[in-house]
């Protein structure tokens, strides 16, 4: 039955959102077979916060999917995190990329990215602030086993989603920026923001890329009981 609730929830969410943007599943503690009930809803990109759930989960299914690291990378997970995914999307320093196009280099493959933005500016979180973001690409246009793909952001936490319009509203105004800035090696096609209660509000704001995960499978204590 679980199955079957995620499949309509994946369906109906894909039908609702524009053409231009895609569904990336956020599947933190999620069990595979309920992954794999998202894939036959449609999605095609997976997003998981840690790589060790994401490794344990990939041995498991055998669908063609996107493999998305959307939490926070710890350096000594890298060598992983290079050899399961197809893109990180929480680069925010020129060390971990750099840590990243070495990795890269030595699988010969080349990484796609995303810078995250840490658009609320709090310090306590991981994240470039907005106004460092361009100093750090034209850092990492140099590197030939990243390829840099455009900004994630995620905002601060609030439990009024509104209040986020203003910090993706800011983040799509650098995204603009610095893809007018033709920086060489530096992609900006994907704007990635906006999760489960949020990502209405994002995909107004010029988000393409959603990660959503309550919304498609459930709260997790529902889920549990």
């Amino acid at each position: 039955m679980q199955e079957a609730f995620i499949i309509e929830n994946v369906q109906k969410i894909m039908a609702s959102l524009p053409q231009h943007v895609t569904l990336e599943a956020a599947a933190k503690t999620r069990t595979a077979a309920e992954a794999a009930a998202a894939i036959t809803g449609g999605v095609r990109l997976l997003g998981y916060n840690y790589v060790q759930e994401a490794e344990t989960i990939q041995s498991q299914l055998t669908a063609d999917v996107e493999w998305h690291l959307i939490g926070h990378l710890q350096k000594n997970k890298v060598k992983k995190a290079a050899a399961i995914f197809d893109m990180i999307e929480t680069i925010d320093s020129a060390e971990l990329a750099m840590r990243v196009d070495g990795q890269c280099r030595r699988l010969g493959k080349t990484m796609d990215v995303l810078i995250e933005v840490n658009s609320g500016r709090e310090r306590q979180k991981a994240g470039v602030f907005p106004e460092g973001v361009e100093s750090l690409l034209r850092h990492l246009g140099g590197y030939e086993n990243i390829r840099v793909r455009g900004l994630m952001t995620m905002g601060p936490w609030t439990d009024a989603p509104e209040e986020l319009r203003s910090y993706f509203r800011e983040t799509q105004q650098l995204f603009q920026h610095i893809r007018s800035l033709n920086i060489p090696n530096i992609d900006m096609s994907v704007l990635s923001m906006g999760m489960s209660d949020s990502y209405r509000i994002a995909v107004e704001e010029g988000a393409n890329l959603v990660r959503l995960g309550t919304i498609l499978f459930g709260p997790r204590a529902a889920r549990r009981a």
